[in-house]
């Protein structure tokens, strides 16, 4: 995002010849959660805490259930293809510790 803002870069796998995660991952310097997988996780917190507001909120509640079973099978889909531990596992007591 930097890079396309301040340097007019659009995309860096034009200049390096690598993508963005790659160049992390080379580095050291790569998330230990996909970013797919983390930003369902900070959507579920946000719902959570929505729904501590707003308890009579039945949409949400659904929306919350559909968020949480998406979360699952990409945990699943990382875990068979080893980019996740295969003890992690996700808890919703827990999630906003990963997010923060």
């Amino acid at each position: 995002m930097q890079l396309r803002d301040s340097m007019g870069i659009a995309q860096v796998k034009n200049v390096t010849g690598r993508k963005i995660l790659r160049i992390l991952k080379h580095k050291g310097m790569a998330p230990e959660i996909p970013e797919d997988l983390y930003c369902l996780i900070k959507r579920a917190t946000e719902m959570r805490k929505h729904l501590e507001r707003n308890t009579k909120d039945r949409d949400t509640k659904f929306r919350l259930i559909l968020v949480e079973s998406r979360i699952h099978r990409l945990a699943r889909y990382y875990k068979r293809v080893k980019q996740l531990p295969p003890t992690w596992k996700y808890e919703s007591s827990t999630a906003s510790a990963m997010v923060a």
